[in-house]
């Protein structure tokens, strides 16, 4: 009888003592979730500082060739800037994309193509580089591009791929000699060590790399829709910047 009440009395003991522990593990567990969930506020003020870091990072870069390689119009509101590597298989398969984000958008951008070659991937592509700018010291920039690209597998796998170049050269209409003698020399180099040096200021580190108004664009989104999307946002902030005509 001793023992059977001294269990009835610790009793109520047990059951408050287990009513305050929930307590605790409740309280505790809703302190966690309120610390842990995020603050949208934060994310974007966050997000904006990035975007702005971006932008200014690209505006301070190193300038690249100049003249540079530019499709549409110089005054466009809109840049895209393209960084390739000539022998780079995806920039390969994304160079018809470029070409028709190019055409659908003509003058309302400013598209700005820029060499970089990964050498320690792609043992050619420095070379193939010096030939496009070879060939735009006779006007014939994009024609060797579109030339390099599309005949990449031809080039990439010779044994001897300058002499390749010189027949793309003829294909496209240009002085064969003449491109020769300016792949060999130091303005066509330059213009592609230009490009590298501002690849490397924007700490470019592959390719393809695509900026749209500064700020880089995500691989997932350089499809033309992805591109349309992102020109289309910075079309409309322009439209809504610029003044009435008239004023």
């Amino acid at each position: 009888m001793q023992n059977q009440s001294n269990n009835s009395s610790g009793t109520p003991l047990l059951i408050i003592g287990a009513v305050f522990l929930i307590v605790l593990i409740v309280g505790w567990f809703v302190y966690s979730s309120s610390k842990s969930k995020p603050n949208p506020g934060a994310n974007t003020a966050a997000n904006t500082g990035q975007t702005n870091n971006a932008a200014n990072n690209y505006a301070n870069a190193s300038p690249g060739a100049q003249p540079a390689h530019i499709l549409g119009s110089q005054s466009a509101l809109v840049t895209v800037e393209e960084f390739a590597d000539f022998q780079c298989p995806t920039c390969a398969v994304k160079h018809p994309d470029f070409k028709q984000i190019a055409s659908i958008y003509n003058n309302r951008i400013k598209f700005i193509f820029r060499n970089f070659p990964l050498t320690n991937t792609h043992p050619k592509a420095y070379d193939a580089a010096v030939a496009a700018e070879a060939a735009g010291l006779q006007g014939k920039f994009w024609e060797m591009q579109n030339m390099l690209f599309t005949k990449q597998p031809e080039w990439s796998a010779s044994t001897d791929h300058r002499k390749l170049f010189s027949d793309y050269a003829r294909e496209i209409g240009i002085d064969p000699a003449k491109f020769e003698t300016d792949s060999l020399g130091i303005p066509a180099k330059k213009r592609v060590d230009d490009d590298l040096a501002r690849a490397r200021s924007l700490q470019v580190s592959s390719t393809p790399s695509l900026y749209i108004n500064g700020i880089p664009v995500p691989f997932n989104q350089m499809t033309v829709d992805g591109m349309r999307q992102i020109i289309d946002a910075e079309l409309q902030k322009t439209a809504v910047q610029s003044p009435p005509s008239g004023n």
